[in-house]
């Protein structure tokens, strides 16, 4: 198949142009982003988003490892010499690999089987004149195949049943209307283990339960396979024997006498020990697949939502990393976020040094100019929350929020923590974090494995390369959304800007170290292994404050300096009083500007991005307060508390309402309709309300609902 071949199938499934395909394709071959692609080529691809673009290069690779396969199986059955015209044609005119694989079933090197015993005793004449069906007495043909090597008439029949079983399982056809009653069909049940019902009391929902595979959700499905792995569950997916039997039969028992008998057994024989469990198998891996795909969406999107959290911005910081005996520790964070001061006070018990405590806290919000307080909301949060609010608010109304501290004592303990605070113990850094969380949740979260903030379902029970690239794709995607100060920026989030990666990041910051920060976009160039492909990728993503051409704070291209010169030229004003004066900009006709290079789209783009250049899409930072409640002991049934959304998944939603134990608001809890996604009605870190439906001391679990409960709030 050849890649005109590949783009016409991309584009019907998708719906799109053979153009766009083939320009998006031939801009990803040329090393392109999908950023990059998204934000600056519109007119080369018709305005695809990144999901598209992400679409079309994933359906791309998997044609091109589907061609692969089919040009060794066509090898393989040409070498066997045994490949026919009406083969071949059937091999390249399969598109997925199950069909290729049916194909090549029966010429498939394999190992010893029943029926090639049989085979090898010369039975395969006698299965074939059973196939036939026609009236006659099967022992009396089976008798003329017995002698030394098939001693009897059961003997000569057994193996004609076994070479007919295997003939029936290779059976394209018949594999291709079995897949089709799987699909439609089949049941996963799971049982517990007989002897293991104590030891694997958790997964006790499934010790007895089926449902139709199709209808099974990923987390469930992940749940039961869970279960299997650890020793507690058997699972089988299935369709019901008489149901497979039957379309089994419907293609081959053709007649109604003792031949016809003969090769009802060997359906029979070919469901139970071959074809059956080849599509149980594959099914199995293939719910497995459409699980992982699903989980990993959810991980996804939670994790896009939480790295375009609201980020507070420059301010100056003083976050506590909370607790009791060791008590908390207090940094003191700079407008960029760097470590001014550390400190350690003692105000809960045992040592309750309260007024040393307000008395430390008081000299370095004064000392440092502290316009906001950062809490992790670990142990001892809510105490340390309303100790802050008490004694802070008189030195100037000090806004308080508290932090999530997910994946905070990973990055202390990381080597990009003791290269950043060599200095430093882990506590320190832990603080540090959750400071810079405060003020920029996406710049500080990059320096964490995301599988480590916690905002997935089963996330170790999936496909890890799958999820990886995932979540990577996430991170870059939020990090050019937002766009990167370059004379800031860590290099972790320089890494993730279009076109660098990890070399060329560092290379910016010893370049930003040695020569001072960046003057303009141009200067880029001047940093080692900065060539123009990498620079093209890069540089309209990248943000240079106060630089001299304002158009570099903006995520207007460079490539597109000269249309905007042009516009203000026109206009009779500088680039400056163009992006400032608003009345200028509605008296450009961007239909003049139109160029082969930049259509419509990238006028329109250019426009907004002049009035408000370099605008942070996220949204602006809420404070918020838990009601009076600190234990599951005080969560009564009937109350209606705020919340806080933690995680989500595909059965509901987690909201922290300030005790220990986040309570679930079930997906049929969400509304007052029904909701099949809950990502649909709620965001991470959204504030909602909620009333306790439920407390379950023993489980310490807690439900929830929304239903009938005021709006969620931003």
């Amino acid at each position: 198949m050849d890649p005109a071949s590949f783009i016409k199938i991309i584009a019907q499934k998708f719906r799109l142009h053979d153009w766009q395909v083939e320009n998006t394709l031939r801009l990803l071959d040329d090393g392109a982003t999908i950023p990059f692609i998204s934000r600056y080529r519109k007119e080369v691809t018709g305005s695809l988003d990144e999901v598209q673009i992400a679409e079309i290069r994933d359906e791309y690779g998997r044609l091109k490892e589907l061609e692969k396969r089919r040009e060794a199986i066509i090898k393989s059955i040409e070498e066997q010499e045994k490949m026919t015209p009406v083969l071949l044609e059937k091999i390249n005119a399969a598109l997925t690999l199950s069909q290729l694989e049916d194909l090549y079933l029966p010429f498939r090197p394999k190992r010893r089987t029943r029926a090639s015993v049989a085979r090898e005793k010369g039975l395969e004449p006698l299965a074939q004149w059973l196939l036939k069906q026609l009236p006659g007495d099967p022992e009396s043909e089976a008798e003329k195949y017995t002698g030394e090597e098939v001693q009897t008439v059961n003997d000569a029949l057994a193996g004609a049943r076994d070479i007919i079983a295997e003939i029936i399982n290779e059976d394209e056809q018949v594999r291709s209307n079995m897949r089709m009653l799987f699909e439609k069909e089949a049941v996963i049940t799971s049982r517990v283990i007989k002897g293991k019902e104590e030891e694997g009391i958790k997964y006790s929902d499934y010790f007895d339960w089926s449902e139709p595979l199709r209808r099974c959700p990923s987390h469930r499905l992940l749940a039961m396979r869970r279960g299997e792995e650890e020793g507690f569950l058997r699972l089988t997916v299935l369709p019901h024997d008489d149901e497979a039997k039957e379309l089994i039969e419907k293609q081959f028992v053709k007649a109604r006498n003792q031949t016809a008998r003969q090769v009802s057994e060997a359906a029979a024989d070919s469901w139970s020990r071959l074809l059956g469990p080849a599509m149980e198998t594959e099914f199995r891996a293939l719910s497995k697949s459409r699980a992982d795909e699903e989980a990993i969406r959810v991980f996804a999107e939670n994790l896009r939502q939480l790295l375009l959290a609201p980020p507070l911005g420059e301010k100056c910081v003083l976050a506590l990393d909370p607790g009791y005996r060791t008590g908390c520790k207090v940094v003191c964070l700079d407008r960029q976020g760097a470590l001014l001061h550390n400190d350690t006070i003692y105000p809960h018990p045992p040592q309750n040094e309260t007024a040393k405590s307000v008395s430390k806290l008081l000299m370095l919000t004064e000392k440092y100019s502290i316009e906001a307080v950062a809490i992790g909301n670990g142990t001892a949060s809510r105490e340390t929350e309303d100790f802050i609010k008490q004694y802070l608010p008189p030195v100037g109304g000090i806004k308080v929020f508290v932090v999530s501290e997910a994946g905070a004592s990973v990055y202390s303990a990381s080597k990009t923590a003791r290269e950043e605070f060599p200095d430093h113990d882990v506590t320190v850094r832990g603080a540090v974090s959750i400071g810079r969380r405060l003020m920029d949740p996406l710049a500080e979260l990059v320096k964490i494995d995301p599988k480590s903030i916690g905002v997935g379902q089963y996330q170790h029970d999936v496909d890890q390369t799958k999820l990886q690239n995932s979540l990577d794709e996430v991170v870059m995607s939020c990090v050019n959304a937002v766009g990167v100060e370059v004379n800031t920026a860590s290099p972790h989030l320089l890494t993730y800007v279009s076109g660098l990666g990890p070399k060329l990041a560092q290379n910016i910051v010893e370049y930003r170290t040695i020569n001072g920060p960046f003057s303009s976009r141009a200067e880029l160039l001047k940093v080692k292994r900065m060539g123009d492909k990498a620079f093209e990728q890069a540089a309209g993503f990248l943000r240079i404050r106060n630089a001299a051409n304002p158009l570099d704070a903006s995520a207007v291209h460079p490539e597109s300096y000269h249309i905007v010169e042009r516009m203000a030229a026109d206009a009779g004003c500088s680039v400056a009083d163009l992006m400032t004066d608003e009345l200028k900009r509605k008296a450009v006709i961007i239909e003049k500007y139109v160029s082969p290079e930049a259509g419509l789209p990238t006028l329109k783009d250019i426009m907004q991005e002049l009035a408000k250049p370099g605008r942070d899409p996220r949204s602006s930072i809420q404070e918020f307060s838990f009601a009076d409640i600190r234990t599951i002991e005080d969560v009564k049934e009937g109350m209606t508390v705020p919340g806080i959304v933690t995680n989500i998944t595909k059965f509901g939603a987690f909201v922290d309402i300030g005790v220990k134990q986040d309570g679930l608001v079930h997906v049929s809890q969400m509304a007052d309709r029904y909701v099949d996604d809950p990502g649909k009605v709620v965001k991470l870190h959204q504030q909602v309300m909620v009333r306790v439906v439920s407390v379950d001391l023993a489980r310490k679990r807690i439900q929830l609902t929304m239903k009938g409960v005021n709006k969620a709030k931003g």
